[in-house]
């Protein structure tokens, strides 16, 4: 008797989308809480998270670990956030991750303005709203982000 290959199941208009890509995310933050709950969410929502609580330890992970992201409060010790950016548009050019400022301190229009000059794509508030972290990475990703209520796959 032969067996019958598997069942495969495709979905109406063809194959299967490919899996979403993981990404590597590097948060930050000296505000250890802060950094350890948006780490816990990004990884709920499959990423690789690593956590610095220095400007200089996010500077060696990121040689180490090469993230597709990092979210940088601009205010740390060691080394700021802007200076992080910085750094890393030094090293990368084009190819820099993608970069998120998030700051409760410097908030102002120039404050903005000197992130972006630095080489942050995003600036956010604190305490920034997780939701706007994922959407601004979920792009990385593959696919387009789900219109808001809905969940990932």
């Amino acid at each position: 008797m032969t067996s019958k290959p598997p069942l495969r199941v495709v979905p109406p208009g063809g194959a299967a989308p490919p899996a979403p890509k993981t990404l590597r995310v590097l948060i930050a933050d000296d505000d250890r809480d802060t950094a350890n709950m948006l780490a816990l969410i990004l990884r709920d929502e499959g990423h690789d998270v690593h956590v610095a609580l220095r400007g200089d330890e996010a500077l060696e992970l990121c040689r180490l670990f090469r993230p597709d992201a990092v979210i940088a409060d601009v205010n740390m010790p060691g080394t700021s956030g802007y200076a992080v950016a910085r750094e890393l548009h030094e090293r990368h050019g084009n190819l820099a991750p993608l970069l998120i400022a998030i700051s409760g301190v410097w908030t102002s229009t120039s404050d903005r303005l000197l992130a972006r000059a630095v080489g942050f794509d995003h600036s956010l508030l604190k305490p920034c709203d997780p939701k706007d972290v994922i959407r601004l990475i979920e792009p990385l990703r593959g696919f387009n982000t789900p219109a808001s209520g809905q969940r990932l796959p």
